[in-house]
């Protein structure tokens, strides 16, 4: 049996479940959908010869792959995520299989968009790969599909090579990632693992052991209202209080459509009210905790100087704590990021250390004590239309997997 022999098989299968979780949703998981994945997942673990599978109330998919010897080894997690992004629907996808790709564009067959190879460089390094996409009326569902099909497909074949010695693996595939709440429930204690590796990340032999740090940010301006038949002198409108705040944010180097690279920003997100108060949200990122919270200063700063323009009106200012970079953690545990490279390096490729403009659910499983870097899918333009992913880029990432299992079978705990 090759590494990867049923990896594409099992994403194609995975990527026809509506998974796409809520922005709003009070419930746990958000959307009740992404459970359907996840019996089936749990199905698929309890066939692969994996122990204990199962899905628990809050959608938390979990299982154990067995140490086949008696050595005191080291526990690792595998984790993925169900969900898929609010932002673009993942209902009735339809996966495009592009034969034998030939640095052309491709053409979406659903709506006549067009995956243009000179806006995606590594598009242009797949020659012969055989490429998916979806029909491009959705989203592929990579982002995080490839993650879970890749997990199991390396759990599928470790079950049928128990010449490869291993010590206890964990997996756990979790939902509403996506919405920031991947790990909300999520035990870690009881998930057993000492390290773990999210499967979440794009282009393959990333190692990505950094993130962003984050806030959200919620200002609240409070104005008078009054009948505008008679508000002379009397009406407080906080929505123009609003307006020129949002008016007065630095238009350069302080926003995502600035910046680049190991830069931060200051991100308005959503806009709500009336006259007597109206709610800007934020979300706030820089690498540097500092970096943060200068940010969110100078927020309040230049609100302070807003509402000083418009007599008895007023503001309430809200931090909320998102997740803090993951490099504070894991530089403390060298050995699980060696590890990936060393990995990606036996795959025949180049690793590469990265830095994610964004976040993980390892970032917040890093401070709940479960050090956790996140690995390449080879998936690309996630969250989009134009979504896809080498088949071949799969089976390598099953193979890192593997070898990252192989390594981590010559540890003592």
């Amino acid at each position: 049996m090759q590494i990867g022999q049923t990896v594409v098989e099992r994403f194609l299968r995975y990527v026809k479940y509506d998974t796409q979780s809520a922005e709003n949703s009070t419930t746990y998981p958000s959307t009740e959908k992404q459970k359907e994945l996840g019996r089936q997942l749990v199905k698929e673990l309890d066939e692969t010869g994996l122990k204990d599978a199962s899905i628990d109330d809050y959608g938390y998919v979990t299982a154990t792959l067995p140490a086949n010897n008696q050595r005191n080894r080291p526990i690792i997690g595998f984790i993925a995520h169900m969900d898929t992004s609010p932002e673009l629907t993942g209902e009735d996808v339809k996966p495009q299989i592009h034969e034998n790709y030939a640095g052309k564009d491709i053409i979406l067959p659903g709506d006549g968009q067009v995956l243009r190879a000179s806006e995606n460089f590594e598009l242009t390094q797949k020659l012969g790969d055989k490429i998916i996409t979806s029909d491009g009326t959705t989203l592929l569902g990579a982002d995080d599909k490839a993650g879970i099909a890749e997990i199991v497909d390396a759990m599928y074949y470790l079950a049928n090579h128990p010449e490869i010695e291993h010590g206890t693996i964990k997996v756990a595939f979790t939902p509403d990632e996506e919405v920031g709440a991947g790990v909300d429930h999520f035990n870690v204690q009881k998930f057993g693992a000492q390290y773990a590796y999210t499967l979440d990340g794009e282009t393959l032999g990333e190692v990505e052991n950094e993130t962003f740090s984050a806030d959200s940010v919620h200002i609240t301006f409070q104005g008078i209202p009054f009948h505008p038949g008679n508000a002379r002198g009397r009406l407080v409108n906080s929505i123009k209080i609003a307006s020129a705040f949002v008016d007065k944010l630095p238009k350069d180097g302080n926003s995502p459509e600035t910046t680049e690279r190991m830069e931060g920003f200051v991100h308005p997100n959503a806009i709500e009210g009336g006259v007597e108060d109206t709610t800007i949200k934020f979300i706030v990122r820089d690498f540097d905790d500092d970096g943060l919270r200068k940010r969110e200063e100078a927020l309040r700063a230049l609100a302070e100087e807003t509402v000083r323009k418009y007599p008895n009106s007023n503001f309430t200012f809200k931090v909320a704590k998102s997740y803090r970079n993951m490099r504070h953690v894991l530089d403390k545990h060298p050995q699980v990021v060696e590890k990936a490279m060393k990995a990606v390096r036996m795959a025949g490729l180049q690793p590469k250390l990265h830095s994610i403009r964004g976040g993980t659910d390892g970032a917040r499983l890093c401070y709940m004590g479960l050090p956790t870097p996140n690995l390449a899918t080879g998936g690309h333009n996630f969250h989009s239309r134009l979504e896809w992913i080498s088949t071949q880029d799969m089976k390598k990432a099953v193979e890192i997997i593997v070898n990252l299992i192989r390594l981590w079978s010559t540890v003592t705990a």
